[in-house]
């Protein structure tokens, strides 16, 4: 069952005619008080962390505060299919680490250096290796599919190593020479009122050197948007929700850093015939009303073909009838499970004169012996016919 998530204001605290500044100051104060660093082994402060932090990255967006506030949280659902670039995960520390370096991920801002040294900082980051985003994607397939397993192809767009400067971000030949801002230190000393403090170089972002001739192709950055095709095999008993990693197929990191993870997030088509509970499956088979009453052979549907189904007379509607191992296996290789045949009585809705009066015939026929489960209600209802 899903659990619903709860409404980002309420979390920072603040009404929802805040300004941009009292959602920041907000998301500030909880983030100290609930970050990892200062209440280690709280699993509970560890969740609310991160509760804050996806609220934050939503409100401070001009246009995803306004989907927000006008299509809730069902605004951010991903959508299915194969198109499209896959979206990032999110990552409360990025959001914290933004919001205490004054707005540049890669450091600076009066809070940069509080930052770090409170939480185990310290140190320029600008040259230092960077692992790349892990990216989701999407997948819809049918229950068959999803049943017997299946290979797909999709397409994502990515962030991907520059191909002529090989991430480097510097164009052939080119060198790097030393920031002039700094002059090679990483760090900068910055005067707010009668404090004096020392920050990340915003030039450089700490590296200390610039880059003489950027590379043109992705302009210095090392990564270039591609599209890229990867190849998926999917395991036989997925189900809506299950997330399959696909290593190393996320965006690329920058200086040199590694690749991000791919998550795809299987949804199963809805089935005309067939329902699914975990490794159940669910078929209602409509029954003539004499086939019932009479008893025999039955042809029922499964994932793998026709099946013949034996009922004995008297099978009343609603009966469920177990046909053993013809469900979908488990995920974990624990076999499979069953497929459930619900029996369905349909009764005629036109009858000519010459079925009618045979019907009428069989009524004259019958007793209470025929109808034992009428005549034994009735008997426990006499008292409110009185």
């Amino acid at each position: 069952m899903a659990i619903s998530k709860k409404d980002y204001y309420e979390l920072l605290g603040v009404s929802r005619e805040a300004s941009a500044d009292e959602i920041k100051k907000a998301y500030r104060k909880l983030a100290v008080k609930y970050h990892p660093d200062k209440n280690p082994g709280d699993k509970e402060a560890e969740d609310r962390f991160k509760e804050i932090g996806e609220a934050y990255e939503v409100l401070s967006d001009t246009n995803k505060k306004a989907a927000y506030d006008n299509y809730g949280h069902a605004a951010f659902q991903q959508g299915m299919g194969s198109g499209g670039r896959g979206s990032s995960f999110h990552d409360p520390f990025d959001v914290f680490r933004e919001v205490f370096s004054g707005g540049n991920a890669g450091g600076g801002g009066i809070f940069g250096d509080i930052f770090e040294e409170a939480f185990g900082g310290g140190g320029p980051k600008g040259n230092q290796p960077s692992r790349g985003a892990d990216l989701r994607y999407d997948l819809e397939i049918s229950l068959e599919d999803a049943v017997s397993g299946c290979e797909r192809e999709i397409s994502v767009r990515k962030l991907e190593t520059c191909d002529r400067c090989s991430g480097s971000g510097a164009s052939p030949g080119s060198k790097t020479i030393t920031c002039s801002t700094c002059d090679g230190t990483g760090r900068v000393s910055v005067s707010r009122g009668f404090f004096s403090m020392t920050q990340t170089c915003p030039t450089c972002q700490g590296a200390g050197v610039k880059i003489e001739k950027p590379c043109p192709q992705c302009n210095g950055e090392g990564r270039e948007a591609k599209t890229s095709k990867i190849k998926i095999k999917v395991p036989s008993g997925v189900d809506t929700g299950s997330r399959l990693r696909s290593s190393n197929n996320g965006e690329a990191g920058t200086k040199g850093g590694g690749y991000g993870d791919l998550y795809i997030v299987i949804h199963v088509k809805k089935h005309e015939i067939f329902e699914r509970e975990d490794t159940d499956l669910y078929c209602e088979v409509p029954v003539s009303f004499v086939r019932a009453a009479l008893g025999g052979e039955v042809e029922v549907p499964t994932l793998e073909g026709k099946a013949i189904l034996r009922i004995p007379e008297g099978t009343a509607g609603g009966k469920i009838f177990r046909l053993k191992g013809k469900g979908v296996p488990d995920l974990r290789g624990y076999g499979h499970g069953d497929l459930n045949i619900r029996i369905y009585v349909e009764i005629p809705k036109k009858l000519n004169s010459a079925q009618r009066k045979k019907l009428e015939e069989f009524a004259e026929l019958c007793d209470d012996s025929t109808h034992p489960e009428r005549q034994s209600f009735f008997k426990k209802a006499k008292d409110f016919f009185k």
